[in-house]
C-alpha cells in the first residue's frame, strides 16, 4: 500500500486581506506551507508528497521547493478555481497509480498537523477506504432555519444536535484512489453538486461507504485570519 500525501494550497487567501496567499505567510521564519510540507515530507509511512498551488503562485512554489531539498516532493499540480477542483486535479495527477495508493488530502493552512495525527490516519486506513479528521465540539452547536429574514427577525434556530455527538472537522482527509475517483465521478454528473469538503463528497455520492473518524488534535488549527497566525505563533514560543 502506498500513502501520498497532498498539501492542497489553491486558495488565494482572501480573507487575510494581505497580498499574498496566507499559506505563503511566515511562521516561526518559514512560510506556511513549508511547516506543512515538512510533517509529512518526514513521515516513514509516506511515500510521496504533491503540492497543488493556483497557477499565478506556481514559481513562488517552486522556489520554495527547490529551497526545501524535499527527496519526496515530486509534484506541483495547478489547482482550480474552487476547493473541489483543487482536489480532482490531485486525484487526476495520481490517476494511473495501482488501487492500492492511499491519498491523504491536507490543508496547507494547517501547518501544525502533527506526525501522530498521520500515524491514526495511516494505521485506519489500514483497515477503512475514507478517513476523516476530527475534534470533539466543546461547544454547544445550533443548526439556524436555512429560510429567515436576517434583518426583520435575526436567526431562528431550527435544531440543537446533542452535543457529544458534534465534531469539528480538521484535515488530512484519506481515502483509497478509487473511492475518492469514483465520487468525484459521479460528483460531476449532478449539476447540483457543491462540496466543501471531500469526505462530503464521498459521504453524498458514495453513501454505502463508512467515513471512519480520528482524532485530531486543537493544534491543527486553520489559518482563516491574521490572528491566527499570531495564535500559532504564540505556539512556537510556548515550545508547543
Amino acid at each position: 500500500m502506498r500513502n501520498i500525501a497532498v498539501i492542497l494550497a489553491g486558495g488565494v487567501g482572501s480573507r487575510m486581506g494581505g497580498s499574498e496567499p496566507k499559506q505563503f505567510l511566515s511562521l516561526g521564519g518559514r512560510t506556511v506551507i513549508e511547516h506543512s510540507i515538512e510533517t509529512f515530507a518526514n513521515h516513514p509511512s509516506i511515500d510521496e508528497v504533491a503540492v497543488v498551488i493556483h497557477p499565478d503562485w506556481r514559481g513562488r512554489m517552486e522556489e520554495i521547493a527547490a529551497r526545501g531539498h524535499w527527496e519526496k516532493l515530486r509534484k506541483i499540480v495547478d489547482g482550480g478555481s474552487e476547493r473541489y477542483m483543487s482536489s480532482l486535479n490531485a486525484i487526476m495527477a495520481y490517476i494511473d497509480e495501482p488501487d492500492d495508493t492511499n491519498l491523504l488530502l491536507h490543508d496547507a493552512a494547517r501547518p501544525f498537523m502533527s506526525a501522530a495525527i498521520v500515524d491514526r490516519v495511516v494505521a485506519a486506513l489500514e483497515r477503512h477506504e475514507a478517513v476523516g479528521v476530527a475534534v470533539p465540539s466543546t461547544d454547544t452547536v445550533w443548526e439556524v432555519h436555512p429560510d429567515f429574514d436576517a434583518v426583520e427577525v435575526g436567526r431562528l434556530v431550527a435544531r440543537i444536535p446533542e452535543r457529544r455527538l458534534m465534531w469539528r472537522a480538521q484535515t488530512p482527509q484519506a481515502f483509497r484512489l478509487p473511492l475518492i475517483r469514483d465520487a468525484y465521478q459521479r460528483a460531476l454528473q449532478d449539476p447540483q453538486f457543491r462540496a466543501t469538503d471531500d469526505c462530503g463528497v464521498v459521504r453524498q455520492y458514495m453513501p454505502g461507504t463508512k467515513i471512519t473518524v480520528v482524532e485530531g488534535e486543537e493544534r491543527n488549527m486553520k489559518v482563516t485570519t491574521p490572528h491566527d497566525i499570531a495564535a500559532l505563533e504564540q505556539m512556537l514560543t510556548n515550545g508547543k
